[in-house]
């Protein structure tokens, strides 16, 4: 299982149709983390600021159409993650039926996520 994130107004949206975040025009793929602990540190690193709330997608890499890359942070993994992490880069949108289940990020009183829980 591989993880997206994304808030959850984005998600919602054209919910008939495969996910193709910003990040697929922009760096010709879409960010994954490889467990909850990297994606936790990926959030607490770039989404602090995203509108909440702010999903985890957990997705089954072998339903995916699109080709999965395991490849290393570039420049750098974010704080906390180990400098040989690699992580999945889906070369295409999100398949709907490869997400297993969504998780909600939970943050704490300083505003750092803490946890992945079941969405509503």
């Amino acid at each position: 299982m591989i993880y997206h994130v994304v808030p959850l107004d984005e998600w919602s949206t054209g919910p008939d149709r495969p996910y193709a975040p910003a990040s697929l025009a922009e760096d010709g793929f879409v960010h994954c983390s490889p467990d909850e602990e990297t994606t936790l540190a990926v959030v607490n690193a770039f989404y602090r600021d995203a509108p909440r709330p702010l999903l985890a997608l957990v997705l089954d890499e072998n339903r995916l159409a699109a080709r999965c890359e395991w490849e290393a942070a570039a420049p750098t993994p974010p704080p906390g993650v180990a400098a040989t992490t690699l992580f999945p880069h889906v070369f295409g949108p999100l398949d709907r039926d490869a997400v297993t289940h969504v998780l909600k990020v939970t943050w704490n009183e300083q505003g750092r996520a803490t946890g992945l829980t079941a969405a509503d």
